[in-house]
């Protein structure tokens, strides 16, 4: 399993990179100063990285449990990326809607939107990350 130094490297350069890349595409898509979105963006990024690391390490546990590995297939890495944004969109429309001062519709489809986009991009990043940063315990296994 992964070190919690690995878990934390992994869990900020995740959050960091999305930030650079949903800020100012965030502010076109919703029509929002970009300093709005940027304090959605921080405080998403912050829950999100808190929940990174508690729900990757629960992920793994199970994981570990259940197939004897952390190694992660196409279709396991799918679900990881689903149930990880399900977990974050009950805890940050909420937040959106009051920010943002919008109807909690709205702040559902902009969440929805975020969601959608996180979870192409954590399936890439995660899969690009384990490809980086393998674990010795994966030698010879196949994806």
């Amino acid at each position: 399993m992964r070190s919690p130094f690995d878990r934390l490297r992994h869990a900020l350069s995740f959050e960091i990179i999305a930030l650079i890349l949903i800020v100012p595409l965030g502010a076109v898509a919703f029509g929002v100063p970009m300093h709005d979105i940027g304090v959605v963006g921080l405080v998403s990024a912050t829950l999100a990285t808190l929940w990174n690391m508690v729900f990757n390490f629960g992920f793994d546990l199970v994981l570990q449990r259940r197939t004897g590995s952390t190694r992660k297939t196409a279709m396991m890495r799918v679900v990881h990326a689903g149930l990880f944004e399900v977990g974050l969109l009950v805890v940050l429309m909420p937040f959106i809607a009051w920010y943002l001062q919008v109807s909690l519709w709205h702040a559902l489809v902009m969440d929805l939107s975020f969601a959608l986009f996180y979870m192409i991009y954590a399936l890439g990043f995660n899969w690009l990350y384990d490809m980086v940063f393998p674990l010795p315990e994966w030698a010879g296994q196949k994806a």
